[in-house]
């Protein structure tokens, strides 16, 4: 499924950053302004059938093959060409490795090709320093919610630390599991299609008609 961003109503002065983001089931390029301002940001996100999850090999192939298609978006989405772009960066992890090494790779060819610094950024971080730029936080304290993490991080001594984080599984985690045990689809998210189910009238059927195995499959799946 493609999704994009629309392009900035003003363009702002370059240099610009191109960041490659493919660490999970969805595959992402940007063009992002030294202040932070979204010039495109075009994506696809590999969907599997209801109560399937996505596995590396089969979601790596995907981003390959919506890699260029994104990128040649992504450029003509915010008005701008290789000479304007200071800088290639990419997602270096965490993540699953198949995808992420999609958008390492093509990073490389590009940063080689444009003759551009290549930039590796952590998910986690980059996650953290978008809310910042977003509500303007200077030093905050947060709680990072993700399929694959669930921690409490503050920035101390240089350098991010974290001061908590869940001993059994991610929040993330926990409704991906859930929803391929109710054969909920992951489109657009495993967690929107749970939130939409408790909303509509199939939430009472669906309560009924679970059985006791199934409820113990949930409990089981949960605490793998």
């Amino acid at each position: 499924m493609a999704s994009s961003s629309s392009p900035a109503s003003s363009r702002p002065p370059g240099p610009f950053a191109l960041g490659l983001e493919s660490s999970a089931n969805k595959i992402g390029i940007g063009v992002v302004s030294i202040s932070g301002q979204i010039l495109s940001n075009p994506r696809h996100t590999y969907i599997t059938p209801p109560g399937h999850g996505f596995l590396p090999r089969e979601t790596a192939q995907h981003h390959l093959v919506h890699l260029l298609p994104l990128l040649r978006a992504a450029l003509a989405e915010a008005d701008a060409s290789p000479a304007d772009l200071a800088c290639i960066c990419y997602t270096m992890g965490p993540g699953m490795g198949g995808p992420l090494q999609v958008a390492a790779a093509s990073a490389r060819a590009l940063s080689l090709v444009w003759g551009k610094p290549l930039v590796a950024v952590n998910h986690c971080v980059a996650h953290i320093e978008m809310g910042r730029a977003v509500t303007g936080a200077v030093d905050p304290v947060v709680l990072y919610v993700s399929g694959g993490n669930t921690q409490v991080i503050a920035y101390s001594e240089g350098r991010y630390r974290i001061f908590g984080e869940t001993i059994d599984i991610a929040v993330g985690n926990c409704l991906d599991r859930f929803a391929r045990i109710l054969k909920l689809s992951n489109d657009p998210s495993p967690g929107y299609n749970i939130e939409q189910v408790t909303r509509s009238s199939n939430a009472n059927s669906l309560y009924m008609t679970s059985s006791l195995p199934m409820l113990l499959e949930v409990r089981c799946a949960l605490l793998r």
